[in-house]
C-alpha cells in the first residue's frame, strides 16, 4: 500500500492528477495490480493526509482545498519549518550538508523543465530537512503540510521563476551550517511566504482526463521500475 500511496503523492504533486480528479478504487486497483481493498486503504491514507476527498458512494477524487484553508496550511507550516530549522542550525554534519546541496543542484537542473517537477523537488528539500531532524512527530507532519502546498500550488499558483525557490534553499542551507538559529527561521519564513504569495485563484479549464495513461509513469515507479 505504501508504494501505491507514494506514487498517487507524486502524480499529485507533479500535476499529472488535478484537484477534483475522479478515483476509482476498482480502476486502481486493476491499474496497480493490486486488490480493491489496498486501494481503498490507499485512499483512506491520502484521504488521512488530506491529499484526497472521500465523498458518498465511496467515491474519491483529488481534494480541492479552499482559498481560506490554503492560507491556514501555509501559515501552519511555516511555524513548524521554523522549528525544523531551529533544532538543526548548528547540528548539519558534513554529510547531510552534501545531501542537501545535491538536492539544491537537481532543482537547479530542472528549472528549464515542468514547472510542477520544479515543485516536488523543492517539496523533497523541505521534506529532507524534516528527516535530519531525528524527530518521527516533524518529518510526519512537514510530509503532510508539504505535500498539501503542493497540491494548492496546483491548483492556485500563477507562473514563476524557480530561480528564487533555488537560491533561497542555499541561504537557508548556509544559515544552518553558520549555526545562526535566527536567521536561519527568518530566512524560512521569508521563503515560505514568498511560495504562498505565487498563489492566487486561477479559473481552471475543464479537460478530458484518462486515469490509466495519466498513472502509467507512477505505476511503473511503484512497482520499482523508476525513481
Amino acid at each position: 500500500m505504501g508504494a501505491i500511496c507514494q506514487a498517487l503523492r507524486r502524480a499529485i504533486v507533479e500535476r499529472a492528477l488535478a484537484p477534483g480528479d475522479r478515483l476509482p478504487e476498482d480502476a486502481l486497483g486493476e491499474r496497480f495490480g493490486v486488490s480493491r481493498t489496498i486501494a481503498r486503504q490507499a485512499l483512506g491514507r491520502l484521504a488521512g493526509e488530506g491529499l484526497v476527498d472521500l465523498r458518498r458512494n465511496r467515491i474519491a477524487v483529488v481534494a480541492t482545498p479552499s482559498w481560506e484553508d490554503a492560507h491556514d496550511t501555509f501559515d501552519v507550516r511555516i511555524g513548524l519549518e521554523r522549528l525544523v530549522v531551529r533544532r538543526l542550525a548548528g547540528r548539519l554534519s558534513a554529510e547531510q550538508r552534501q545531501t542537501l546541496l545535491d538536492q539544491i543542484a537537481r532543482e537547479e537542473a530542472a528549472r528549464n523543465g515542468p514547472e510542477a517537477v520544479s515543485i516536488r523537488l523543492a517539496t523533497e528539500f523541505h521534506l529532507m530537512l524534516a528527516g535530519m531532524t531525528g524527530s518521527a512527530v516533524l518529518t510526519r507532519y512537514v510530509a503532510e503540510l508539504g505535500y498539501r502546498c503542493a497540491l494548492i500550488l496546483s491548483l492556485y499558483s500563477r507562473p514563476h521563476s524557480s530561480d528564487c525557490a533555488v537560491s533561497e534553499h542555499r541561504d537557508i542551507v548556509a544559515a544552518l551550517v553558520e549555526g545562526d538559529i535566527e536567521h536561519a527561521c527568518a530566512l524560512m519564513g521569508h521563503h515560505l511566504d514568498a511560495v504562498a504569495e505565487r498563489a492566487r485563484i486561477v479559473p481552471q479549464t475543464p479537460r478530458e482526463r484518462d486515469l490509466g495513461r495519466l498513472l502509467a509513469p507512477y505505476v511503473e515507479s511503484a512497482s520499482g521500475g523508476g525513481a
